[in-house]
């Protein structure tokens, strides 16, 4: 992928309880420029859990060793990440479901530092590139791994 010298990406992906009682599980925020940012919240309700995050997120924890944490661990992790992210190139964060910034929002308790613009990306994003990125890591409905994937396959 080649880089803007105006802007710097940031690819965020979240996992979540349920649409009807959403809880943040995970989230992961990949850059263009090799930074990333991965936590799995530690103290969500379970029981809100729908059958497929049950049978197919919650399966996936774990893999990253020391990133589960309590959610307001993950807030003041998340803001001190933020905060090291420089103002030049402009950072974008993108999404490629809205749901993911609401998300996203709450965790930080309100909205993006000053500078931060946001990007709904889904149709950028290369339905074949992210297959590709899934066939050879595995990983789908994984924050981290969809994340990375979502930044490769954005064109």
């Amino acid at each position: 992928m080649q880089r803007s010298p105006w802007k710097t990406r940031y690819f965020l992906d979240t996992e979540f309880t349920s649409f009807d009682d959403c809880q943040l599980i995970s989230l992961a925020i990949v850059g263009e420029d090799g930074r990333e940012f991965y936590a799995e919240c530690s103290n969500f309700d379970l029981s809100l859990c729908s059958d497929f995050v049950k049978s197919t997120v919650l399966p996936q924890l774990g893999q990253f060793p020391g990133r589960a944490m309590p959610f307001l661990q993950i807030r003041e992790e998340l803001e001190k990440w933020l905060a090291t992210i420089p103002a030049k190139p402009k950072p974008v964060l993108c999404v490629d479901f809205v749901g993911d910034l609401t998300l996203l929002n709450h965790v930080i308790d309100g909205d993006l530092p000053a500078g931060w613009k946001e990007e709904l990306v889904a149709q950028r994003i290369d339905q074949e590139r992210l297959s590709s990125y899934f066939a050879e890591h595995g990983g789908e409905h994984h924050a981290l791994h969809d994340a990375r994937a979502n930044a490769l396959a954005y064109r």
